[in-house]
């Protein structure tokens, strides 16, 4: 069963406290939070204070994706907070190995995330390295952005990638999702699906929610 990772960055910030009550009693075991800084991403979003309150929070797993140049430099911190997944785009840093080891020897689960436009190949010999792969369907951080379809083939090429390389990352995608598009995306392959709107504004009458409890609880990462 496909996972669904709730993203908080559609919630009312004026009520988090209830979003995250909504998404631990609808069967979620994780909630996304999208770390914008305004220059890789066109847009600012929530930083450490926000991620350290909701760490107070919550025990639900907190998967952070950073859209921020040279993430390096927040690693360490985000995962002293409480972070338990963090993901870092290969296209904000000219470090991108020593970032990823970053993570893993901080104790968090590892993830790789990829712009629209970047190929899967391209990334290649970092893939025996992460516990994940986000995988971006849409360009984010701009009003009311599409749905690519060449996600999908970018889907199947990392299972395939996966398969021939004997590799166990699971492949996690966000970006403009909608219902139309579940059947799809978990047919090419994608195990972890990021939602925002569909779940906070339809909220129990969605697919999305009910996906949510009918899926197997994520594991939270062993920390060193």
């Amino acid at each position: 069963m496909v996972q669904i990772a709730p993203s908080l960055l559609a919630a009312d910030f004026a009520r988090l406290g209830e979003a995250l009550k909504f998404i631990k009693e609808a069967g979620a075991s994780m909630v996304h939070v999208d770390v914008m800084d305004g220059h890789f991403a066109p847009d600012l979003s929530v930083g450490q204070p926000v991620v350290k309150s909701l760490r107070k929070a919550t025990d639900l797993i907190l998967d952070l994706h950073l859209l921020v140049e040279r993430p390096e430099r927040y690693i360490a911190e985000f995962i002293a907070i409480g972070a338990d997944r963090i993901a870092i785009h290969a296209e904000a840093t000219q470090n991108l190995h020593h970032a990823l080891s970053l993570i893993r020897t901080g104790g968090a689960q590892t993830g790789l995330a990829l712009n629209p436009s970047t190929a899967v190949e391209s990334v290649v010999d970092a893939l025996g390295e992460i516990d994940y792969l986000l995988i971006l369907s849409a360009d984010l951080g701009f009003a009311n952005p599409s749905f690519l379809p060449g996600t999908l083939g970018k889907i199947k090429t990392a299972c395939k990638l996966r398969r021939a390389r004997r590799m166990d990352f699971t492949i996690q995608v966000e970006g403009s999702l909608s219902e139309q598009q579940i059947d799809g995306l978990v047919e090419s392959g994608a195990d972890i699906l990021v939602a925002g709107s569909n779940i906070f504004q339809k909220e129990a009458k969605s697919r999305w929610v009910e996906m949510m409890g009918q899926a197997p609880a994520i594991r939270r990462p062993p920390r060193v």
